[in-house]
């Protein structure tokens, strides 16, 4: 690969179709472990126009009034204007949520069941999961994601704090860097999509988005003479959110992670419980990836982990430096399966799983947020004594 380039990462707002339908699901998903930790929760969401439909597979002890759920999340969002086709107390709800599969509980459960290897939990599903860390940013993240998640974390500011009246939820942003011997140098140009009422011009949301906006949250240092910026290039963006597009669980899995920098397995997050390490696991393994690289093992550090269903132990574990390791691979590897256990069970307990904190992790990615257990670094010196 060049070591000069420009690349491109986007994120989305939480009134993006997409994101509303995350939303949702996961504010079902902290329900039922708010009351029952130990709930199995696959919760998906269609949204379009004024439709919401919830479907899946839902085993809890839970007493749920799906229907507050869903409205309550929809509020937070920013669903409330009158001239709003999706609003949070006009929408239609459709439930078709079901249990979970009794073939699939076996496998999960911590008990022995014919044609099961061992009585200990397993994976949910099979799948491979990829975790990340590097160097770019003081959250060790990729630059172009996080300068991505940054401009719209204050778009929300802006819309919900400062009240600006004639922002709506629906936005999206993209950054493209320019890296030269693989260091950021410039940012290339720069996208933001906003929603707004009628009757605001297009000159006025342009020079609030480059002022009050991307000048006060990106670093002055990456911004150039020559930087581009393309603010609502459609020139406007009234009709949004649901009624412009259908939303659907799980489809921004890229904004949710590292923004196409590092590789993804495929799987989502949203609407899923921890014994799903689709899930667990990708926020397990962003856990080890960011202590190697806080503890000063590697500037980089991709980890892949496999799993098959039913299973209580990865069926592969490979890491990456990019030859930045300060020893091989393999070593850094072993003392990562010393300070930490793989097992998807020990993966719920070392992270604290079982209980609400997902809606905390739905908008502007799931990683380099304060608060949340899978971006400590609290492993940092054991792992460098263990080395």
């Amino acid at each position: 690969m060049s070591k000069n380039f420009i690349f491109s990462s986007e994120s989305v707002g939480e009134g993006h179709p997409d994101k509303v339908a995350d939303y949702i699901s996961d504010s079902i998903l902290d329900a039922c472990l708010e009351q029952d930790p130990h709930s199995r929760v696959a919760c998906e969401t269609l949204v379009k126009s004024n439709c919401v439909f919830l479907a899946g597979e839902i085993s809890t002890n839970a007493e749920l009034n799906y229907e507050a759920i869903v409205r309550q999340a929809i509020r937070e969002i920013g669903y409330v204007h009158d001239d709003d086709v999706f609003h949070a107390d006009k929408v239609f709800i459709s439930n078709i949520l079901t249990a979970q599969s009794s073939d699939i509980a076996q496998g999960v459960d911590a008990a022995a069941a014919e044609g099961k290897d061992t009585a200990e939990q397993g994976a949910g599903d099979q799948g491979i999961m990829f975790g990340y860390a590097c160097q770019q940013t003081t959250e060790l993240m990729p630059a172009p994601v996080m300068y991505a998640h940054l401009l719209l974390r204050e778009m929300a500011r802006q819309r919900k704090e400062v009240k600006v009246p004639w922002l709506r939820p629906d936005v999206k942003s993209q950054v493209a860097l320019e890296y030269v011997d693989n260091q950021p140098v410039g940012i290339k140009n720069i996208v933001i999509s906003t929603q707004h009422a009628e009757g605001i011009k297009h000159a006025e949301i342009r020079e609030f988005c480059i002022e009050e906006i991307i000048r006060k949250v990106l670093p002055a240092s990456m911004l150039k003479d020559d930087t581009e910026f393309l603010v609502n290039p459609t020139g406007k963006f009234v009709i949004g959110g649901p009624q412009g597009d259908a939303g659907l669980t799980g489809r921004k899995i890229i904004v949710d992670t590292y923004g196409g920098w590092a590789r993804h397995g495929g799987g989502a997050f949203s609407g899923k419980d921890p014994s799903k390490v689709d899930r667990s696991a990708a926020y397990f393994t962003r856990w080890v990836a960011k202590n190697i690289v806080a503890a000063g093992l590697a500037e980089v550090c991709e980890l892949e982990v496999a799993y098959a269903i039913g299973y209580p132990y990865p069926t592969s574990i490979h890491l990456d430096t990019r030859g930045t390791g300060i020893a091989p691979d393999s070593e850094i590897a072993a003392a990562a399966q010393k300070v930490f256990s793989f097992k998807p069970a020990d993966i719920v307990s070392q992270l604290d799983l079982l209980r609400p904190i997902f809606r905390e992790s739905t908008h502007y990615g799931h990683f380099a947020k304060e608060g949340l257990p899978w971006e400590s670094t609290d492993k940092a010196a054991e792992l460098k004594a263990t080395l």
